[in-house]
């Protein structure tokens, strides 16, 4: 018997199943590497073993699964309906929609972001409300003197979450979105101080992530030595030195790809989690090019996909399929972390952290050039005397240099 077999959906109350989603599926959703910054899709959800909460929805309680995942903070605020705060502070929920737009306009985040944020803020009002009888969130923080008071009560929220949610980085998520919120007031001159600022040092919540650490180049390197098909190698590549997300590399096509040129790059529409853009292929471009000139050559009703799959509607692989073969890969490398197979995340994250060390290390390059100027801060020499065309050069030249340790490819 599976997992989910062994799981009586039917029987479960509405209350049960959101106990559940907090206890158990939400957790194996993180260890799975699923980004809970923003909704987990069905396919994700289904991928860690748990596609039958979509059906018991559906039939016992007559609610979608986004309508249920609104209830445990993933709220979806792009409809055109009014978002259902939960509670009746007018000053409240008009901050808080200005605070939300502001998030989208200034600073660009996607959809989904935002729709989760909007989530977590009705969810700490909404328990704000149910304490102490509304949900006053600005008014309560408008008087100094009141500061003391305010921050008892905003603990006492905090104690209901510490109750209710099963992991410290749901806590923290949740603490950083209201945080935001009440800094955003201040340096509006609307309220007189952040009530919530101080909160994570009264628990031992911890923030880092142990399941989600970034890969080094050396196990990169031991992973990338045991692919056994250009499938493999591919694959490793997608996650590894072009850090896409797993369902990303699932539905990888033909069409986005220009590998011509002195600008080779992925392209992605308004899809994409962060919105359009492009994937720069600091190299991998030759292994690209072969295996979609491979596909091509093999079957002439290739349908475009990367990985194709004749089993899916879909025509292409699902995110858990790329979980599952990068584990593979990694297992028959010798590669633990904490003793278990990495997740397909900790290949991205090892992307990340290299382009950070590549930003530190053409920035430290350029103090040479900030001193000449007569400047102490070589980030305005990057800003103001290279032009993004020599940027991107110089970013990509010192990213081949640190990819080539774990690939061990010539830049």
């Amino acid at each position: 018997m599976t997992q989910e077999e062994a799981i009586s959906w039917s029987r479960m109350s509405f209350e049960e199943l959101q106990h559940y989603w907090n206890a158990y599926i939400e957790i194996d959703l993180e260890r799975a590497g699923v980004d809970l910054s923003s909704r987990p899709t069905y396919e994700e959800i289904t991928d860690a073993g748990y596609s039958g909460i979509a059906y018991a929805l559906r039939e016992h309680h007559d609610m979608t699964l986004t309508e249920f995942l609104a209830t445990v903070g993933y709220e979806n605020a792009g409809s055109d309906r009014p978002y259902p705060w939960g509670f009746n502070d007018k000053t409240t929920i008009d901050e808080l929609e200005t605070f939300l737009r502001s998030l989208s306009r200034r600073r660009g985040l996607a959809d989904s972001t935002i729709d989760t944020k909007q989530a977590r803020l009705a969810k700490y009002a909404r328990v704000y409300a149910d304490l102490y009888g509304q949900a006053d969130l600005v008014d309560q923080a408008v008087d100094p003197s009141n500061e003391s008071t305010e921050y008892e009560r905003v603990l006492g929220v905090f104690d209901e979450f510490d109750r209710e949610l099963t992991t410290d980085a749901s806590k923290l998520r949740y603490h950083s979105d209201v945080s935001q919120f009440y800094d955003h007031l201040e340096r509006r001159s609307k309220v007189a101080f952040n009530p919530v600022a101080e909160i994570p040092k009264e628990f031992q919540w911890e923030s880092g992530n142990p399941d989600n650490p970034a890969l080094s180049a050396d196990q990169v390197r031991q992973i990338y030595e045991a692919v056994e098909s250009p499938s493999e190698e591919l694959l490793v590549l997608a996650l590894c030195a072009w850090g896409l997300r797993r369902s990303e590399v699932a539905a990888l096509h033909v069409s986005q790809l220009t590998l011509e040129g002195d600008d080779p790059h992925i392209a992605f529409d308004e899809s994409r989690k962060n919105g359009p853009g492009t994937v720069a292929l600091i190299y991998g471009v030759h292994e690209l090019a072969v295996r979609a000139d491979t596909l091509g050559s093999q079957d002439r009703h290739w349908n475009g996909y990367l990985f194709p799959s004749s089993t899916s509607s879909s025509g292409h692989i699902v995110g858990g399929t790329v979980q599952q073969r990068f584990q593979r890969i990694a297992k028959r490398a010798g590669v633990r972390v904490g003793g278990e197979p990495p997740t397909s995340k900790m290949g991205r994250r090892f992307w990340y952290t290299t382009y950070l060390e590549a930003q530190k290390h053409l920035l430290e390059n350029l103090q040479a050039i900030a001193a000449d100027q007569g400047s102490s801060d070589e980030g305005v020499v990057l800003k103001n005397y290279l032009s993004e065309g020599e940027r991107r050069k110089y970013r990509r030249e010192f990213m081949r240099e640190r990819l080539a340790d774990a690939f061990e490819v010539n830049p």
